[in-house]
Order: structure tokens, then C-alpha cells, then sequence
């Protein structure tokens, strides 16, 4: 089965591409995601149409998120957690508390932009990507203070 895709899919490619996907994996998550459309000559056309369109608002996209980008390298934020003895603290600072930072600073990110395996445990500095597009993206700092 012939897709077009609608955006970019992480294992199978970018938006606008056509790719020849298996029948079940076309009909049954890529379609009803809104991931990607079936690649029937009609639609081939009327992509193409739209294609200079998209390219400007994914240049302006792309100039915007350079830019927060910019802005976000080398920022440093600073959580403070109760912890025991040996520096392990109770509870973590996961994504939805380094988002909820960013945004008291002023940053507007999706919590999906933010690029962290587990949850941070320890007490210490520790250093996050956060990926606005799949090839822009900023390391901040993140600094977690034990409080007895």
C-alpha cells in the first residue's frame, strides 16, 4: 500500500514522502492517526499543489524553533526535592516538571519535546535535550537540591 505522509514518522520518514507500507500498518495506525494518507493518483495531485504552501510554513516553523532553541541552550533550572541520607530523593522530577519550569520562565515546549529516559532520582546536576524538531534541539541543565 502506497502512503503519503501528513507528518514525519520516526521509523518510516518525513512528511510529504511516499512510502510503500504494509496494508495493515497503512490501514490500521497510519490512517486513522492522521500520520499519512493513501497515495491515489487524485491525492498525489492535490499534495503537490499544497507543496510550496507547506514549505513556507515549515521554514517559518523551522526559523521559530532555531530560535526558542537559541534561547533554551545552557538554561539551568533548579528543583528542590525532600531526600534521604545518601542523596536519593523522594519522589523525581520527570518531564511534566521541567515542562511547568520552562513555562514559568517564559518557554512554551510540548512535554514530548523533552528527551528524558527515567524520571531523575538523584540529587545532582544533570543535563536534558530538549528536541523541538528532529534536527533542533537545546541542552539545558537541570540542577535537583536534596532538602532534609
Amino acid at each position: 500500500m502506497k502512503v503519503i505522509l501528513k507528518s514525519d514518522v520516526a521509523s518510516l520518514g518525513r512528511a510529504g514522502e511516499i512510502k510503500d507500507v504494509s496494508s495493515g500498518f497503512g490501514r490500521n495506525f497510519l490512517i486513522p492517526n492522521r500520520l499519512a494518507m493513501e497515495a491515489t493518483p487524485s491525492a498525489v495531485r492535490w499534495w503537490e499543489r499544497g507543496k510550496e504552501k507547506r514549505e513556507k510554513l515549515n521554514a517559518a516553523r523551522r526559523s521559530e524553533c532555531q530560535e526558542l532553541a537559541g534561547k533554551i541552550a545552557g538554561l539551568s533550572l533548579s528543583f528542590s526535592r525532600p531526600a534521604g541520607p545518601e542523596g536519593k530523593i523522594f519522589g523525581s522530577v520527570g518531564k511534566t516538571d521541567i515542562v511547568k519550569s520552562l513555562k514559568t520562565c517564559g518557554f512554551s515546549v510540548d512535554k514530548d519535546s523533552i528527551r528524558l529516559e527515567t524520571a531523575i532520582k538523584q540529587a545532582g546536576e544533570h543535563e536534558v535535550e530538549v528536541r523541538l524538531l528532529p534536527d533542533v534541539g537545546a541542552k539545558i541543565k537541570i540542577t535537583v537540591v536534596a532538602r532534609e
